[in-house]
């Protein structure tokens, strides 16, 4: 099933903007707006390795088609085991994937939004 109208909003900001907000959020002197990013990268080369143009795709799959483990994504996509959970790893670390229990306590990798809306802080 393809998610039409949930988009993830990432934003770049750098280690000391990002340590700034949280710190002012964890204080109470700032509340995040329901519309800001949930998702920070501290570069745009960084956002664009993770969101390189086949981790897109990877992602597109998983939304797509709900695989139920790690061998069913490989053998949709014809990349490694391996590599798949080594990429999903990263992915999961921003926030972009999560893991679900699949069969057989199989780990099975699910995306809740159909695209992806940038921000960048000044």
């Amino acid at each position: 099933m393809t998610k039409t109208a949930n988009i993830l909003k990432v934003g770049i900001a750098s280690q000391e903007q990002y340590k700034a907000r949280t710190l002012a959020i964890a204080r109470g002197e700032y509340v995040p707006a329901k519309n800001e990013p949930k998702v920070w990268f501290q570069s745009l080369e960084t956002l664009a390795k993770v969101l390189s143009n086949n981790n897109r795709a990877l992602l597109t799959i998983i939304a797509q088609t709900n695989p139920a483990s790690l061998d069913e994504l490989a053998a949709k996509t014809g990349r490694a085991v391996s590599n798949l959970s080594r990429t999903l790893r990263t992915m999961e670390g921003y926030g972009l994937v999560h893991f679900e229990k699949g069969p057989h306590r199989r780990l099975a990798p699910r995306v809740d939004y159909s695209g992806v809306e940038l921000a960048v802080v000044f």
